[in-house]
């Protein structure tokens, strides 16, 4: 039965899905679908804290603003990192999902990670509330990753999520509405970012900024052999005569760089695996695996680890999106899902 408070406040506002990630921000609004994907991004005037732009706007003035400007990321490793600038970054994302009507106090379901402690999700909640929430529900990603690629969670049956963010990997299985499982590692997308500017260091002498990193990690990055390996241009600055330079990258050595992050994410993968109950085991061999986040989208990660584990690694439908969708799901069926709330 619907609890007639959520029914009457569903009718003064549009409900909000949030994946709040390390590296992107997801906003699902109910009704209406996906209508926001943006960096986790805020730019702020040294001295005065002063917010200058958010999300993409943001993004571009990475490694290229003056003195007087910071371009910073409030989330790392999939938690908050600074308060005051994560309430400024949902504030302005909760208006903009509203076409900018401040009056408007929605009911918001966050996707946090699995690990998250009790001061964190504090931290979450308070976040939200004082940018505009009415009520504040909190779900696990691999949670909410099961949902968005429409598992069956509510069977007595075992699945498992392996979720690739941008500060975080978390592997969960789940039966019964529940987490039976989960092992959540501080590596993600970051990780494998920083990875590529230490090998560019270490080989070339060539020093590259987080979003060139980002984008040879995206254009020629793999977790398997290709069949046709790939190459790149790499600019970035001269450690030596500190001039400008380019190189060419390629994906082998790319591959080579990106190897302890990835063997990381195969072990955690193992290692649930291995501590998974066996009546729950022996349904993922049925199953298999479903991998989400965008580390799901570097080549050959889903072949590397269905060659480990001798398990299906099916890769969802899209993996940029499965943990805020979801959240929108949990909104739309509230009164079905609540159980799966934190």
């Amino acid at each position: 039965m619907i609890n007639p408070i959520d029914a009457f406040l569903g009718l003064f506002s549009l409900d909000i899905g949030i994946d709040l990630g390390t590296a992107n921000t997801l906003v699902y609004v109910k009704g209406k679908g996906i209508i926001l994907f943006e960096p986790s991004v805020v730019a702020i005037r040294k001295g005065s804290n002063r917010v200058l732009a958010v999300g993409n706007r943001a993004k571009e003035m990475l490694g290229r603003t003056p003195g007087n400007i910071m371009a910073i990321r409030p989330l790392r490793d999939g938690v908050i990192a600074d308060f005051d600038i994560t309430e400024q970054l949902l504030r302005s994302f909760i208006t903009k999902a509203h076409n900018r009507r401040a009056w408007v106090h929605p009911r918001i379901v966050v996707a946090v990670p699995s690990g998250i402690t009790e001061v964190e999700k504090r931290a979450v909640v308070d976040s939200a509330e004082r940018a505009g929430a009415s009520e504040v529900y909190l779900v696990e990603e691999p949670m909410a990753a099961a949902i968005g690629a429409g598992l069956q969670i509510g069977e007595p049956a075992g699945n498992m999520v392996v979720d690739i963010g941008g500060g975080t990997t978390e592997v969960a299985v789940i039966s019964l509405s529940g987490v039976v499982l989960s092992q959540t590692v501080r590596l993600g997308g970051d990780e494998m970012n920083e990875a590529i500017v230490g090998h560019l260091k270490r080989k070339y002498n060539l020093f590259i900024g987080e979003r060139t990193a980002e984008e040879i990690k995206i254009r020629i990055g793999s977790a398997f052999p290709l069949e046709e390996e790939l190459e790149m241009e790499a600019k970035g600055r001269d450690l030596v005569s500190g001039l400008p330079k380019t190189v060419t990258v390629s994906s082998e050595e790319v591959r080579e760089a990106l190897a302890d992050c990835v063997n990381t994410v195969v072990e955690t993968v193992r290692d649930t695996l291995e501590n998974t109950p066996p009546e729950l085991a022996s349904d993922l061999v049925d199953r298999g695996v479903y991998l989400t986040g965008g580390g799901a989208l570097l080549r050959g990660l889903d072949k590397l680890l269905a060659s480990s584990t001798d398990i299906e690694v099916h890769v969802t439908e899209d993996p940029l999106t499965t943990v805020v969708m979801g959240a929108g799901k949990i909104l739309d069926e509230l009164s079905v899902l609540r159980e799966v709330l934190i």
